[in-house]
């Protein structure tokens, strides 16, 4: 798996539901090159914001290891997975675009401003962002702040944060899931050009059919075997 963007092996984690526990992901391994996109589709419940979150350092699965951008984390290794948390924030700041269900935006900043910081801790030019809210058609909505705005609105401002950083990932959990129709497909336009342009690697989780088919790449985890 060298050379490899990301990679994962051999991953498990599962919850409690009362007393009694619920497998999410089952020894599930898969592998991702600069420049490939992978969907991941299911049932709600099967796992793919739980992968997402493991895959970006935010969950620690119960058994198994994740590479990303050259960097290993090895649950075998309980000693190392308490230093890592550094090294995931650093790669989260600079590297890897997380777009969630939810906007994840700084409620005392504009949303402009929360474009900026995200370009900023990533080392790239902040004189982008502003192009980056006109174009996913929110650049006279730039000096409001998230409570002044839309969901919809706010998610896009989270998208153009993502995309201001020009990461070499791209994890995103159903990113169009608060935007009508017409938005959600430019949106969707502008982010398979943004990777195609920056040669990034993109994970998407979605339940959309015809969008999951725009990928590379297809992962359905609600067939895959469960013990």
């Amino acid at each position: 798996m060298v050379g490899s963007l990301l990679w994962a092996r051999g991953l498990k984690k599962q919850f409690s539901s009362g007393n009694e526990p619920v497998s999410v992901l089952q020894d599930l391994s898969l592998q991702l090159e600069p420049g490939q996109s992978l969907a991941l589709t299911g049932r709600s419940g099967s796992g793919k914001s739980t992968l997402l979150n493991i895959l970006c350092g935010l969950e620690r699965p119960d058994a198994g290891s994740v590479g990303v951008l050259g960097e290993t984390f090895d649950t075998r290794n309980p000693e190392a997975l308490k230093k890592a948390e550094a090294r995931w924030g650093n790669l989260r700041r600079q590297q890897i675009g997380v777009v969630f269900q939810e906007a994840n935006l700084m409620p005392a900043l504009s949303l402009l401003d929360n474009v900026r910081l995200r370009a900023r801790l990533a080392g790239q030019d902040e004189q982008d962002c502003q192009d980056w809210l006109e174009r996913l058609g929110i650049g006279e909505l730039a000096n409001r702040y998230p409570d002044q705005v839309s969901g919809g609105q706010r998610q896009r401002a989270a998208l153009a944060m993502v995309f201001a950083m020009k990461p070499a990932l791209i994890l995103a959990d159903e990113p169009t899931g608060s935007l009508d129709r017409q938005t959600a497909e430019s949106v969707i336009e502008q982010l398979f050009e943004l990777q195609a342009r920056h040669g990034c690697g993109l994970i998407l989780a979605t339940h959309d059919p015809d969008l999951a088919s725009r990928c590379n790449r297809h992962l359905d985890l609600g067939h895959l075997p469960v013990p």
